[in-house]
């Protein structure tokens, strides 16, 4: 199956896309975060097959995403660690499990947890302003385009196309 590439595209939204866009590679990320770290414990938690796990693995290891660590030589068996654009890649995760809890969780609830470290309090994750710390929404941004936009048009949900 040929795969779309969005890598080269001019928008950071594509590019990352490009590297976990495929739908199991967010939940090996969510297997490797939580410590399952061998292919044997991935592949049985999540059920997928042993050649799309494969080929997801090298992938995001290719990607610099995870690093393959040999732990047995006879026989050769390999775990997969997070590297720091990996565990950058989690922060991602955890907003997009706010948004699952609060809109697909029913009267269940979350099905998981977060206690922060600081704190020691169960919480979530809030975005806000890296500049002021307010709250930071779609509803609170303008989009512009920045210097690697390529003079591609840009949409932003109040303005009409520019470039």
């Amino acid at each position: 199956m040929q795969r779309t590439r969005f890598g080269d595209m001019a928008c950071s939204i594509a590019r990352t896309l490009d590297v976990v866009g495929e739908p199991w590679s967010p939940l090996i990320l969510r297997d490797v975060y939580v410590g399952m770290n061998r292919f044997e414990q991935i592949q049985q938690d999540l059920g997928i097959s042993r050649k799309v796990l494969a080929e997801r693995l090298r992938w995001l290891t290719e990607n610099g995403v995870l690093e393959r660590r040999a732990y047995s030589e006879r026989p050769p068996r390999y775990e997969y660690l997070l590297t720091a654009k990996g565990r950058e890649l989690c922060d991602l995760l955890l907003v997009m499990v706010r948004w699952g809890d609060r809109w697909t969780s029913g009267e269940a609830g979350p099905p998981v947890l977060y206690r922060h470290h600081a704190c020691g309090e169960i919480g979530h994750v809030e975005l806000c302003c890296s500049s002021c710390g307010q709250p930071m929404r779609a509803t609170d941004v303008d989009v512009l385009p920045g210097p690697g936009a390529g003079g591609g048009p840009l949409r932003t949900p109040d303005a009409e196309p520019t470039g």
